[in-house]
C-alpha cells in the first residue's frame, strides 16, 4: 500500500466518527485499486465498519469499478449482509459481462443461498456451468447446494 494511502487509512482509524460526505472528500483522490487495498487493510486491522464505510465511499465515486464491486461484495459476505452481497455481485457480473469468472458466479450463488433464495442460486450455477461446463468448483458447489437443499427438505421423523 503506498504511503499516502496508508497515512489516510491511519488517519481514518483515529477519527472517532465519520460521516459519509467527509469520508468521500478525504479519499476522493484515490484510485479504485487504492480503495481495494485500503478496504483489505482495514479488514486486516479488524475494522469492518470502517472498511464498509470506505467501500461505500468507493462505490459512490466509482460505481462500475470491478475492483471496488468485487471487494465490496466479499466484504458484504463476510458481514453476512446477503442482500447487499447479491446486489454488488450482480452488478459486478453486469460490468464484467463475458469476462466474468467462475468464482464470481460461485460467490453470487452462495450469497443467494444464504439469503434463502435457493432456486435463484441454482439458476446462477446453471448459467455459470453453461460457460464453464467442466469447472470443478462450480460442479462441487452445485452438488453441495443440492445436498444441503435435500437435507433441509427431508421429512422429519418422530418416534
Amino acid at each position: 500500500m503506498h504511503i499516502e494511502l496508508q497515512q489516510t487509512m491511519q488517519h481514518l482509524l483515529q477519527v472517532p466518527e465519520w460521516d459519509m460526505e467527509a469520508m468521500v472528500k478525504e479519499v476522493s483522490r484515490f484510485t479504485p485499486v487504492d480503495f481495494r487495498m485500503g478496504i483489505q487493510w482495514l479488514v486486516a486491522q479488524d475494522k469492518p465498519d470502517l472498511a464498509q464505510a470506505l467501500a461505500e465511499a468507493g462505490l459512490s465515486l466509482f460505481p462500475e469499478s470491478e475492483d471496488i464491486l468485487a471487494i465490496s461484495g466479499l466484504l458484504s459476505m463476510s458481514r453476512q449482509d446477503w442482500c447487499l452481497a447479491v446486489e454488488l455481485l450482480q452488478d459486478l457480473i453486469a460490468v464484467q459481462k463475458e469476462r466474468v469468472q467462475p468464482m464470481t458466479f460461485q460467490m453470487l450463488a452462495r450469497a443467494l443461498a444464504c439469503n434463502l433464495d435457493i432456486a435463484e442460486a441454482h439458476q446462477v450455477l446453471d448459467k455459470a456451468l453453461q460457460y464453464w461446463p467442466n469447472d470443478g468448483t462450480l460442479l462441487e458447489e452445485k452438488m453441495a447446494m443440492s445436498a444441503s437443499q435435500d437435507a433441509m427438505s427431508a421429512p422429519a421423523h418422530t418416534n
